[in-house]
């Protein structure tokens, strides 16, 4: 291995330590941490399969935390996952599959037992 590669590899695993390093003392610091963004959960029951479009989708729930492909098919998801050295997980996901005409083609709503 060159002496170049070698510490560019140091150097990024300088910057994961030191993120990690940082990451800990926040969650130890203040007991919790949060990822992902609210979304109106009382909205889900508004999506139809075969009819909510992927406008109408955005219209209800804003832009989506995180977009992906599954099967060929498109994905969105929204998610809140809000975790607590001092309380249970509090989290909710919904993770929504377009078919190709960008029509709701199925959807997977998931929340913890204290929601």
């Amino acid at each position: 291995m060159s002496a170049l590669r070698l510490l560019s590899l140091l150097r990024v695993f300088r910057v994961i330590v030191i993120y990690s390093i940082s990451a800990g003392f926040v969650i130890f610091s203040t007991g919790c941490a949060s990822v992902g963004q609210e979304f109106p959960v009382s909205r889900v029951v508004e999506l139809k399969i075969g009819e909510t479009t992927q406008q109408e989708v955005r219209e209800m729930f804003g832009e989506p935390w995180r977009t992906g492909i599954e099967d060929g098919f498109v994905t969105w998801t929204y998610a809140d996952y809000y975790y607590s050295l001092f309380s249970p997980a509090d989290t909710q996901d919904l993770v929504i599959r377009f078919d190709k005409k960008r029509l709701v083609r199925s959807y997977t709503f998931n929340s913890s037992p204290n929601k």
